[in-house]
């Protein structure tokens, strides 16, 4: 089974600006990766540049065993947004047609049949928001549409769940809940990068940790990264890794 993502001497720069310098990594399936580094460190640039939303200007990337600009399935992967979650959508759709839109992304112009609706069903009945699939995802909470967005991705069946910074703005009984969520995904299977400020969640959660501030200052195992100072170097100061209790 090919890596789900690899990058090669990746760099991308915003007005001879680096953001992303000389980046190698791999992502193998089953991955949970944690992407942690200081504000404005290109975390966000990164994550775009491995679903190929942004094209590198120097580097090799590959989805899934495929040169990134020859990847067209895009049904494997779940994107979630910091703004998706943040601010919500300003679409009128319930959740129920939300999470459908996703299952539309993997039958394709065929009309969906009784086992695709069965599919949404379950993806709602996993992430737990089955009672308020009426609703619409513009007046759910943070967590609530959370939930609603990696259900649209479990329908389309995706084999990678990529979320930045995912719990902005939701309070910390819904995020705990969330982690639970993703631990649960991930175990079942499905490769997860997450992007995360609170490295102590991160290093919580995540089997692996891809710690950037424009350079790459780990990638390795979590155990790895906490015996090492790859912390104190990319984020310019003295610090320490704070665990949490769920």
């Amino acid at each position: 089974m090919p890596p789900v993502v690899e990058l090669e001497d990746v760099s991308f720069a915003y007005d001879e600006t680096d953001v992303v310098r000389d980046v190698s990594l791999t992502i193998e399936a089953g991955d949970f990766l944690g992407l942690i580094g200081p504000n404005g460190s290109g975390k966000t640039t990164l994550l775009h540049l491995m679903l190929g939303l942004l094209e590198p200007d120097e580097g090799r990337i590959e989805l899934f065993g495929r040169p990134i600009d020859e990847f067209d399935r895009g049904e494997r992967i779940g994107y979630v947004s910091q703004q998706a979650t943040s601010r919500g959508g300003s679409m009128p759709v319930t959740v129920r047609e939300g999470v459908t839109m996703g299952r539309f992304a993997r039958a394709g112009r065929s009309r969906l049949t009784a086992e695709d609706h069965e599919i949404v069903d379950e993806a709602l009945e996993t992430v737990g928001i089955a009672d308020i699939s009426d609703r619409r995802i513009n007046r759910l909470s943070g967590g609530q549409r959370q939930r609603a967005y990696i259900a649209r991705a479990l329908a389309s069946e995706a084999d990678l769940l990529a979320l930045d910074e995912p719990t902005v703005g939701v309070d910390a009984e819904s995020r705990d809940a969330f982690y639970r969520l993703l631990d649960s995904l991930n175990e079942s299977g499905i490769t997860i990068i997450l992007i995360e400020h609170d490295v102590g969640v991160v290093t919580d959660r995540a089997n692996r940790i891809a710690c950037i501030n424009t350079e790459l200052y780990h990638h390795g195992d979590t155990e790895s990264f906490v015996e090492s100072d790859a912390l104190a170097e990319a984020y310019g100061a003295t610090g320490q890794v704070v665990h949490h209790d769920h």
